[in-house]
């Protein structure tokens, strides 16, 4: 009986950004969400950790978006960019033929 690698782990390259990718999409909203019920200077350490994690995407972010845009509408602009990168790395990958495929049916 032949060990075959678990299709997981053939596709590594592939799950490791775009699950990266998905944990800052995640954590965008949920910061966007906690910004609703808790002040910016809170001592709440999750919403804290929430804001060293997205604030690398949140910067260039708020560069490229116009002033008029309220700062607290940030994260969902920023996960936004999240989800056409996500896609753009399924579509890059697939193209050059290193993107998991649909099981056949």
């Amino acid at each position: 009986m032949e060990s075959s690698p678990h299709p997981f782990w053939s596709y590594l390259h592939f799950h490791l950004p775009n699950y990266a990718l998905a944990v800052v999409f995640y954590t965008l909203w949920a910061r966007f969400l906690l910004s609703f019920i808790l002040r910016p200077d809170t001592t709440n350490y999750i919403f804290r950790w929430f804001v060293r994690l997205t604030q690398w995407v949140c910067v260039p972010v708020r560069f490229l978006t116009p002033r008029f845009v309220p700062s607290v509408y940030i994260p969902p602009l920023a996960s936004l960019w999240i989800a056409l990168a996500r896609v753009a790395l399924f579509v890059i990958m697939f193209q050059l033929g290193i993107a998991p495929k649909a099981a056949p049916g």
